[in-house]
């Protein structure tokens, strides 16, 4: 098959692959930059951010300032209160004095800025990337369409994360991904189980709580977590999504940086508070005619799992107890979060990765490695976790990213990048600094 150009005569500043919230965010950070000529490429046929888990009142867990650009730049045409200006809805969502946007809106958002972004190609897979002769990248797409790039960006996103307990399993069982396509299969069952402990499996377990007369089916949520926690919002700990901490998390050993981001779930994969108290009052509600056709285990982990052809048996393990038990269940739901994915694609590059294959993300977000000739940067968007911490994932500090990834590119700070926005420090304090802190020059005003 005959290669096809997707353009002849022109070099891309950067080629960005994959179409989520923080590509999106850097689209257009990047549009009104006329020194940056940059190509954004997604599998999908348009912007669609977890629609499986799109319920009617669910929120997002983070205030509308953390949209694609505010933090950036606040005087964006692509703010989310912008958005909320041109659609009509500024002055509701004023009345309704709920700063964290519904989920379905956000998404809708989205959208809204995906259609007012000339950079933007939908429906493009991308096969290959390789290292051309005068050492730009190639991009190849399915069908032998190709682009270069300088540099590339990949915002390729997270995969389901299935259980080795449940990898290959049949019957009806499925990822909560695909929660609103199979709610109403799901609602037909006589028995419901929900495996996992985050605001995914607290807002599915509510939304089947509060149908549970009327389907008559009894609903089981279990999870390996000592007990159902609440995402920990107290200001101080939020500082912990902040440049110093970061800085402070990748300058740790690797070795405690994993230590860390296993003892830190409750710091950005926890449940809003407000929805564990709803889901007790419903509880406390239903119980008022007798006992609820529902258990909630924790301590549980999932060692096994067999379809029987009509139910499933699971068998558990009681951690502290180290007790096993089994539950029957007829349907069955993973809502057991999600995890970062290599493409295919990566295969013919080199990218810096550490002693367990993973890759080592620079403070730039760069994992490039000599690819020879000219080829430049690669960054990632979203897959430095384990690098630094608990800010990776955070949609607050998608902004803040990509306002670095733009300065790398040009050398310069089209969006100005804040190192200091914490009033308390997170290493052990210089030799010399015996006079207390209160509030660093940045933050009183001053400029360094």
């Amino acid at each position: 098959m005959s290669e096809r150009r997707g353009d002849d005569h022109v070099t891309y500043d950067f080629v960005a692959i994959g179409i989520g919230p923080f590509n999106l965010g850097l689209a257009a950070l990047t549009e009104p930059l006329a020194e940056l000529n940059g190509l954004f490429l997604e599998r999908s046929a348009r912007f669609d951010w977890h629609p499986g888990m799109m319920l009617e009142s669910s929120t997002l867990q983070v205030p509308f300032m953390a949209d694609l650009v505010t933090m950036a730049d606040p005087t964006s045409p692509f703010s989310f209160l912008n958005y909320l200006k041109q659609v009509g809805r500024i002055y509701s969502f004023y009345i309704r004095e709920n700063f964290n946007p519904i989920r379905s809106e956000y998404n809708r958002y989205c959208q809204w800025v995906a259609d007012r972004l000339s950079s933007l190609r939908f429906g493009a897979t991308v096969e290959t990337v390789e290292v051309d002769t005068d050492g730009m990248y190639r991009v190849r797409l399915a069908g032998g369409e190709t682009f270069r790039a300088r540099r590339l960006v990949l915002g390729t996103g997270t995969a389901p994360t299935i259980p080795t307990s449940c990898a290959g399993l049949a019957g009806p069982v499925f990822h909560n991904a695909e929660y609103l396509a199979r709610k109403a299969d799901l609602q037909r069952m006589p028995s419901i189980t929900i495996v996992g402990s985050g605001q995914s499996a607290a807002e599915i377990y509510f939304d089947l709580l509060q149908n549970i007369d009327a389907h008559g089916y009894s609903l089981n949520w279990v999870t390996r977590s000592g007990r159902f926690f609440p995402l920990e919002y107290a200001k101080l700990t939020l500082e912990m999504t902040s440049p110093e901490y970061s800085a402070y998390f990748q300058a740790l050993p690797t070795e405690t940086r994993d230590e860390l981001i296993a003892q830190q779930k409750n710091l950005y994969k926890g449940i809003n508070e407000d929805l564990i108290n709803e889901i007790y009052d419903l509880l406390y509600v239903k119980s008022l005619e007798g006992p609820v056709a529902t258990q909630l285990l924790t301590n549980s982990a999932l060692e096994s799992a067999e379809w029987k052809g009509s139910a499933y048996a699971l068998r558990f393990r009681q951690q502290e107890q180290d007790r096993e038990f089994t539950l029957e269940t007829s349907g069955l739901v993973l809502a057991t979060g999600y995890s970062a994915s290599e493409p295919e694609f990566l295969a013919g590059l080199h990218v810096r990765r550490d002693a367990r294959g993973r890759f080592d993300t620079g403070a730039d977000y760069r994992i490039d490695a000599g690819n020879g000739g000219d080829a430049g940067a690669i960054y990632v968007q979203n897959a430095e976790l384990h690098t630094h911490g608990l800010v990776a994932p955070d949609l607050g500090m998608g902004a803040y990213r990509n306002s670095c990834i733009i300065r790398d590119m040009l050398g310069r700070e089209p969006y100005p990048v804040e190192t200091r926005i914490a009033f308390q420090q997170f290493g052990a304090p210089e030799a010399d600094a015996a006079a207390p802190v209160t509030a660093h020059p940045d933050l009183l005003g001053a400029h360094a």
